[in-house]
């Protein structure tokens, strides 16, 4: 599989692609003004206590206070008895309520792990973690976790056993990541450096920041990107800055130096994302509607709850029977969800409305092939069993926005509803305002401003009744069509 990664930096804003086989499938954005809070620590202040929720709103300098859980507090380690178990961590044995692990007032170190969301603010762990390479560090955990992802025992156990040798008696606790299967001790022993000397910086920092200020910060997106991403598959990491491209090729070369020839500075005219399609892609996967090459198409409708998926034949009729043209219709579509999912980076609930299938094995497949689509992605997704009805309940993990969140707004003209008020609707609504408020005010003439359409069809097909509601409010009104009012905009004044 052809695999590369796309690097485009204009002075506000950088984009990363990911293209495999000549297809996007990932693309993430960065804007110098909207930067992403995700692995930032900082060290903030309890601002409420809600004991009903168990959570605790915590002030780290952002616009809004961020939302701290009891589950996500590191609490001191449990006394151990003289036989060695762990004693419960009070009296009568349950998990201490928030107000017994943190009070308002208190300053406490915290780390985002999502990002604010809409109209909710950042969410918060104390759980602290910093990535490297190969190896995340926790700080505050004595643990060695090895990814699920690295499946063959004999490397799991090898790649304990080098670590066990590295950290000897150091208290911190490490997750060895899916990127180090195969790595040698040496890399291993690198990253473990590193970590070292990156807590060692944050602890310093922690001693001397004042609330609200950050203490460590996550990479910036193309290092983020190539450390979380770059390995052996990749062929290119095409980069279209100089200037970032310097910074990529001293980062590689410190972390990762075979990979060192994979980078290289683009500077053709014709913009780097034009080249390789990923404008049109990104145009696309913006809208509703996504075409299959059957000629059946999905449609992808996110809203604040979760996102559906919906699956059509459309024009594709098959050439045997219907049982067959839904099984093919429903493959091709397991395949683009999950390439959608990732493209679209959409998290949280997500269910697939697969047309109705008869045929058992050819449900089973269609759920293979889904589970298929998603093994490259990055974030951790759960799919469930298909339901009597061809619904597919799945989850994505979800820390920053989705690519829609972060490139659009809610239409001005319906207000995110997907929908306006017809001309109709509207008029009737002027009819009513006028007869209100003639009843409030005196005034011998009205007029009435709104859009060109709405004005037209009052003017033509509502002639009779405006002629009705003059004689009935024995006032004249006069219609005035203004260009820059949406459809639903209207105002009537009093003259």
């Amino acid at each position: 599989m052809s695999e590369e990664i796309l690097i485009n930096v204009t002075p506000r804003e950088t984009r990363v692609g990911v293209v495999e086989n000549g297809m996007l499938q990932e693309v993430h954005v960065e804007r110098a003004s909207k930067r992403g809070y995700v692995g930032n620590v900082y060290k903030g202040r309890v601002q409420r206590v809600m004991p009903g929720m168990q959570a605790v709103f915590v002030d780290i300098g952002l616009e809004r206070a961020a939302f701290l859980h009891a589950s996500d507090i590191l609490r001191p380690p449990l006394p151990v008895a003289a036989d060695g178990a762990e004693m419960p961590a009070n009296g009568n044995g349950h998990t201490p309520s928030i107000s017994e692990l943190v009070h308002e007032g208190q300053e406490i170190v915290v780390q985002v792990v999502k990002d604010p969301i809409g109209t909710k603010g950042a969410r918060l762990s104390t759980h602290l973690s910093i990535p490297s390479r190969y190896l995340v560090l926790l700080p505050h955990a004595r643990t060695l976790g090895i990814s699920a992802r690295i499946e063959e025992e004999a490397e799991r156990q090898r790649l304990k056993d080098v670590l066990n040798g590295l950290i000897g008696e150091n208290p911190l606790g490490y997750i060895v990541r899916t990127n180090a299967e195969g790595q040698t001790a040496e890399s291993l022993a690198f990253d473990v450096t590193y970590l070292g000397k990156v807590w060692r910086v944050v602890q310093e920092n922690i001693a001397k920041a004042k609330v609200g200020e950050r203490v460590y910060e996550e990479l910036s997106l193309p290092l983020r990107s190539l450390r979380d991403m770059l390995n052996d598959d990749i062929e290119k990491v095409r980069v279209d800055s100089r200037e970032t491209f310097e910074k990529v090729v001293k980062f590689v070369h410190k972390f990762m130096p075979h990979l060192d020839d994979r980078v290289e500075h683009y500077g053709g005219e014709r913009p780097i994302f034009d080249l390789y399609g990923v404008e049109d892609e990104i145009q696309r996967a913006l809208k509703k509607e996504v075409p299959l090459k059957s000629g059946g198409y999905l449609i992808v409708d996110q809203t604040e709850a979760m996102t559906t998926i919906d699956v059509n034949t459309g024009g594709y009729v098959g050439s045997r029977n219907l049982e067959e043209t839904v099984y093919r219709t429903n493959l091709e579509a397991a395949q683009a969800a999950a390439r959608q999912l990732r493209l679209r980076n959409l998290g949280g609930i997500i269910i697939i409305d697969f047309i109705d299938m008869t045929d058992e094995e050819h449900r089973r497949q269609v759920l293979r092939m889904l589970e298929k689509g998603l093994a490259r992605d990055h974030a951790k997704t759960t799919v469930y069993p298909m339901s009597a009805l061809g619904l597919v309940e799945m989850t994505r993990k979800r820390t920053t926005e989705s690519l829609e969140r972060q490139l659009c707004e809610p239409c001005p003209a319906c207000g995110g509803r997907g929908t306006v008020k017809t001309a109709e609707t509207v008029t009737y609504e002027i009819f009513r305002e006028i007869t209100r408020a003639v009843r409030q005010f005196n005034t011998e003439k009205l007029l009435v401003m709104a859009s060109p359409k709405v004005v037209g069809r009052i003017l033509e097909e509502e002639s009779s009744a405006v002629a009705e509601l003059e004689e009935f409010i024995s006032k004249s009104i006069r219609f005035q069509a203004e260009e820059h009012y949406s459809q639903e905009q209207f105002d009537v004044v009093l003259l």
